[in-house]
């Protein structure tokens, strides 16, 4: 029985080591299989580290042989700033102020010359003993006398060189030693549509002088008609969007380079309109200039008549006119002394063409003569009289006398 006893515990002792066995063998097992799964991952993840880390080293090593074998600039500023271009090119932009005698009033301030209006100005040349001064024509139009007031405050008398109504443009000259840096002529011919321009003008008058807007090309070769002392005339002008306003007239439109490019002159101030201002272009500016300093005056081809469109005339006098003529222009004066006179056109004469050329009006007679005319020029001028075609030919002489 004892004997049967011992082989019981024995075998149960067996039992439970074997249990402890398997127990330590499925923990290992299973411990076996989670490492095994694991490491894989931890491999990936170790291998991008190492890359990572090595790449991190190749780059820092890059940077640091970049930093000793690559020189580096300072990244600066544009060069020159809008800022700069005008504190360049703002002293050289005058105030241009018109004065006309007025009449005794009894009732109102004494007779005297009185501020008639404002402008701009550009002073384009100095010399050791003068200053010069381009702006418009209509800026000092009827002027009995004409001020200046320079940009540090200082208003000088200005002597009128010339002017052209046609083409808006006056010359004046300032007597005496100025130590102020001209605007230079930049070729307006290069200017393209978005091309950005500054305008520097005193709108509204001198207490807002130099004042400067910016804004782009909106186009080139622009034609606008506008009214003249001399009749109407087709202008060639730059469009911008630029803020103009009265007071703007004969002042600068430049580059961002600062050359002078225009001179603006105009804008289209309807109900409703924004940003259509108009500037004479350099290049003609420079022309007209040249010549009003040779000349005092642009020279063109003279006929020596005052004319009158159809449309102008009288309808009594219109009532008499043949009735096949339904255009052409009306000689209502005669200059004697001058080719016209000579040729023996009349007055009430009706001009209908030049060499052939139809003309429906006085300003088409003015545009062929100033576009596709010189002075010396042989022409032959169609008229009516009395109801009767008849024709001379006449020389062309300069209005320089006129």
């Amino acid at each position: 029985m004892e004997e049967q006893e011992q082989k019981t515990e024995v075998k149960n002792e067996k039992s439970s080591t074997l249990k402890r066995f398997l127990t330590t063998l499925s923990a290992g097992v299973i411990g076996s299989v989670l490492t095994l799964a694991a490491v894989p991952q931890m491999d990936f993840l170790y291998n991008d580290i190492q890359d990572a880390n090595k790449q991190e080293e190749v780059s820092q090593t890059a940077r640091e042989e970049s930093a000793s074998t690559v020189n580096v600039d300072q990244v600066s500023a544009e060069s020159t700033s809008i800022a700069d271009v005008v504190d360049q090119s703002s002293e050289a932009i005058v105030g241009v102020v018109n004065k006309q005698k007025q009449t005794s009033n009894p009732f109102r301030q004494p007779s005297g010359e009185i501020q008639k209006g404002t402008g701009s100005g550009v002073i384009y040349k100095v010399t050791e003993d003068a200053a010069y001064i381009v702006t418009n024509h209509h800026v000092i139009a009827g002027a009995n006398e004409i001020e200046v007031s320079l940009h540090d405050g200082e208003v000088v008398k200005a002597e009128l060189v010339g002017t052209d109504s046609l083409t808006d443009i006056a010359v004046l000259k300032l007597e005496g030693d100025y130590d102020i840096t001209p605007l230079k002529f930049g070729d307006s011919s290069n200017l393209r549509p978005g091309q950005q321009v500054i305008a520097i003008g005193n709108p509204l008058g001198l207490e807002l002088s130099r004042t400067v807007t910016q804004g782009i090309v909106s186009a080139v070769n622009r034609t606008i008609t506008v009214p003249t002392s001399a009749g109407k005339w087709e202008v060639e002008v730059i469009q911008t969007d630029a803020a103009i306003n009265p007071g703007n007239s004969g002042g600068a439109l430049i580059n961002t380079s600062g050359q002078l490019v225009g001179i603006n002159s105009m804008k289209i101030s309807e109900n409703g309109v924004e940003g259509l201002g108009f500037a004479i272009p350099s290049n003609d500016v420079s022309q007209i200039v040249e010549e009003i300093s040779k000349n005092g005056q642009v020279v063109r081809p003279y006929i020596g008549v005052g004319l009158a469109g159809l449309d102008e005339i009288h309808p009594y006098y219109r009532s008499k006119l043949s009735g096949d003529i339904k255009e052409g222009a009306m000689v209502v004066s005669v200059d004697e002394d001058s080719a016209a006179g000579k040729a023996g056109i009349q007055e009430e004469d009706i001009i209908v063409a030049i060499n052939d050329k139809k003309i429906k009006n006085a300003d088409d007679i003015r545009h062929y003569l100033y576009t596709e005319l010189s002075v010396g020029d042989e022409v032959t001028i169609e008229f009516y009289r009395d109801g009767e075609l008849q024709s001379v030919d006449l020389t062309l002489t300069s209005n320089e006398k006129q």
